[in-house]
């Protein structure tokens, strides 16, 4: 069943049913670098494959190397043009994160899209790996660093190359559903209270007022460099592994269960 409102179009001209293929038809992305995280499953993997269909070289940040090895295979096989490179880099520690960026910055010397596109969403309440409630690490606090560490390279290519670059924060209409005082900063790590969804939810709002700060920042330095935060839309993928709600409304919307391999351990 597919919803009259998908099908409306824009200003724009396109639509919510309207592909990345259909998005990017003409556009010659040669000579440009992205970033993509969370790139093996669902939005991070389609970003990726259309990026690199239209010539961008693509380095996907990936948990699970091995599947990000299968997922650039994939790719290539479709585009046997396509530059596409797997780089280890799990979200939720941020020694992985200082490591990937260290290593991006010493392999690449450019880079003009960045977008922070992976993670989790309602999972039972768990920290991690530098003791921070799971969600809010991953989502937020990562991605956070990962900009940081890699701003320079992003401005030396703006310069560079007279381009604008482009960073991309993949937030959720679901930020309007954090908890009722916003972001609990005194209450991150406090698993009293915690609710999966909020805590999502907490951590998307962060993204938003992540890239809102940052276009605000960049645009006063009079860098070359727009930050953006986006809605995709409400898909079904496995980010919905955790939360049974949602894979009830896929049943629905499509008449059969989503089919979701376990996923790998978080920690």
């Amino acid at each position: 069943m597919k919803l009259w409102l998908f099908n409306r179009k824009g200003p724009s001209g396109f639509s919510a049913s309207s592909t990345a293929e259909e998005v990017t038809d003409g556009i010659d992305g040669s000579g440009l670098t992205a970033i993509v995280t969370g790139a093996t499953s669902g939005i991070g993997t389609e970003t990726a494959r259309v990026l690199a269909l239209r010539g961008v070289h693509v380095v996907m940040g990936v948990r699970d190397i091995a599947a990000g090895k299968d997922v650039k295979e994939t790719i290539v096989k479709e585009i046997p043009s396509a530059k596409v490179d797997a780089m280890e880099l799990d979200l939720s520690s941020l020694a992985s994160v200082r490591n990937f960026a260290s290593e991006y910055n010493i392999q690449h010397h450019q880079l003009n899209i960045l977008i922070n596109n992976a993670g989790i969403m309602g999972t039972p309440f768990m920290l991690s790996k530098d003791n921070i409630e799971l969600q809010f690490a991953t989502n937020h606090l990562g991605h956070f660093l990962l900009t940081n560490l890699l701003l320079d390279t992003m401005k030396k290519t703006a310069r560079k190359s007279g381009g604008e670059g482009r960073i991309i924060n993949v937030s959720s209409e679901g930020h309007r559903l954090a908890y009722h005082e916003g972001i609990r900063f005194d209450k991150i790590n406090d698993p009293s209270g915690y609710n999966g969804f909020r805590a999502y939810s907490q951590s998307k709002l962060a993204n938003i007022l992540h890239a809102n700060e940052l276009a605000r920042r960049l645009k006063e330095d009079g860098v070359d460099i727009t930050a953006n935060s986006v809605h995709p839309g409400a898909i079904a993928t496995n980010i919905i592994r955790h939360n049974s709600l949602f894979r009830s409304m896929n049943t629905i919307l499509h008449g059969e269960s989503l089919s979701l391999s376990p996923p790998p351990p978080l920690l």
